[in-house]
């Protein structure tokens, strides 16, 4: 996590426990930025000596602005304004690899702008990035629908991209209800396991997913998603909710009465989303899979280890379902540390 990352989650304990971004306090927190950088600047726009503590104040109501929104681009461009202003080249780039996470690239391609002079150019690079990526979910829709190549890049480069980040994983969720709302459901359908297998605690991308397969009938694959949310998110009973409804269809029609799916589908479950969310070769995984049959839970604490969460939590409940001691307690440890990161 970058420094600027760290520097926003500990300045409140809210900052952890949001899950989607909340544009009026972002908009709230940007004017009060823009406020107090009008009042150390003179009519030039340089900073006047005496007065230069309010751009302190400006950085700081900046950072909160993007925690509170970051889909709002003016908001990232306030922190980068005031940063400049403060002669802070370092939180520039700490900035900018920030935004780099959101959008859910790999923050060392910054290393390829070493020798840039981000206090010259550091806002050009962030223009220039939410141009070519806007963060703004209706016009990344009107660049991506304009042809059914740019959705067939977007769908491939999905599958490079880390999503790991709760904010990504929120932004591309987002940016994948456009391409279902489209008429694309079979891609919508890949590009959710792929989101969610990198982060499975996005209980509302589970429910979405659920949802289109209730539509298509795809009943047992609906009930899976709704559990995976329910779990995730108690507050919102969507699993019950669903069987409820399964129960009333069944009582209407004199149907042969539904049953949730059983364990051996659970498993195969489990197991695809465990093999979407590996980062090894298909040969590492046969061996990690060997050594899982003489120490299943060994497997899970490497995984962990290597800060493999996603891989973790999805091996350790389908160990849970398979009955291995120890499991369901690891798999409540991981979806406490998935729904606190």
């Amino acid at each position: 996590m970058s420094q600027f990352c760290e520097a926003l989650m500990t300045k409140t304990d809210i900052a952890a426990a949001l899950q989607h971004p909340r544009r009026s306090l972002g908009d709230r927190h940007r004017s009060q930025s823009e406020k107090y950088v009008s009042l150390a600047l003179d009519e030039r726009g340089e900073v006047i000596a005496d007065r230069a503590v309010n751009l302190e104040w400006g950085e700081q109501s900046a950072r909160q602005a993007v925690l509170y929104d970051f889909t709002n681009p003016d908001n990232w461009s306030a922190l980068v304004r005031v940063k400049t202003l403060l002669g802070d080249s370092t939180g520039i780039r700490s900035v900018l690899e920030d935004l780099f996470a959101v959008l859910g690239r790999k923050p060392e391609h910054i290393a390829q702008l070493e020798n840039v002079d981000f206090l010259s150019n550091g806002i050009i690079l962030l223009e220039a990035s939410l141009e070519a990526d806007p963060l703004d979910v209706d016009k990344w829709w009107q660049m991506i629908s304009q042809s059914d190549g740019m959705l067939e890049d977007f769908s491939e480069r999905v599958e490079t991209l880390d999503l790991r980040d709760r904010r990504a994983n929120v932004l591309f969720s987002r940016r994948i209800e456009r391409v279902r709302e489209s008429g694309h459901e079979e891609e919508f359908m890949t590009l959710s396991r792929l989101i969610l297998s990198q982060r499975p605690s996005n209980h509302e991308a589970w429910t979405s997913l659920g949802r289109m397969h209730e539509r298509r009938g795809e009943y047992s694959d609906a009930w899976l998603c709704y559990d995976q949310a329910q779990s995730f998110f108690p507050g919102k009973p969507v699993r019950d909710e669903f069987r409820t409804r399964m129960e009333k269809e069944i009582d209407g029609s004199k149907k042969t009465a539904w049953n949730p799916p059983g364990i051996s589908q659970r498993m195969d479950f489990l197991r695809k989303m465990e093999e979407m969310a590996s980062l090894e070769s298909e040969e590492i995984i046969r061996e990690v899979d060997d050594m899982e049959s003489s120490g299943p839970l060994m497997i899970v604490h490497r995984l962990i280890a290597e800060e493999r969460i996603s891989e973790a939590f999805f091996k350790s409940r389908r160990l849970a379902a398979e009955g291995v001691e120890g499991a369901m307690e690891m798999y409540d440890e991981l979806r406490e540390m998935m729904g606190e990161g």
